[in-house]
């Protein structure tokens, strides 16, 4: 079973609050609440490699939904916010990590497929490109909680930031995949 550890548990909390915080932006009393929880849903992020790593539980089910549950998370948020401010940069910048992911996948299956599976290993960049776009999904939350249009404005160029490293990222992979 996949919740067979403490770690496995804190990854399936941020699947299940990705669609209630989706709710939570989409209604303007809730933004406070979906800041809230995604606070939490990005410590439950630390959670669950804490509890990995502590208990000796490190498993390749946990290595393979926690990635998956942060882009749940990312992208239901990110959606969310397309919605509610009327973005189009939001929605493309979705998109793209979507189309990222899918493609990063289907060359993880070609890779492995290949017994080349060390041209799509986790990349510390691509490490970093989680934490931004986590990051610019704080300040996005931020400038609704408190109604601040500046914030959403600097939320902004981070997302801009955030879409080049997942180009970038994306890229490497490729590059590595077909050389």
């Amino acid at each position: 079973m996949v919740i067979n550890n403490l770690a496995n548990f804190f990854t399936l909390i941020r699947v299940i609050l990705a669609p209630i915080i989706f709710i939570c932006i989409l209604e303007p009393s809730l933004h406070v609440l979906a800041l809230l929880l995604f606070v939490f849903a990005s410590f439950t992020d630390y959670l669950d490699g804490y509890f990995a790593r502590k208990t000796n539980t490190v498993s390749v089910v946990g290595e393979v939904i926690d990635p998956i549950a942060d882009k749940i998370l990312i992208v239901f948020i990110f959606f969310g916010l397309a919605v509610y401010l009327h973005s189009y940069l939001i929605a493309f910048a979705a998109s793209t990590i979507i189309a990222r992911e899918i493609w990063v996948g289907a060359l993880r299956d070609l890779n492995a497929r290949n017994s080349n599976s060390q041209a799509t290993k986790v990349l510390y960049i691509a490490k970093i490109k989680t934490t931004i776009q986590l990051f610019t999904i704080g300040i996005y939350l931020i400038g609704l909680a408190f109604n601040n249009m500046l914030v959403i404005i600097i939320a902004d160029i981070f997302i801009i930031i955030s879409l080049i490293i997942t180009l970038y990222t994306g890229f490497i992979y490729t590059y590595n995949s077909l050389k």
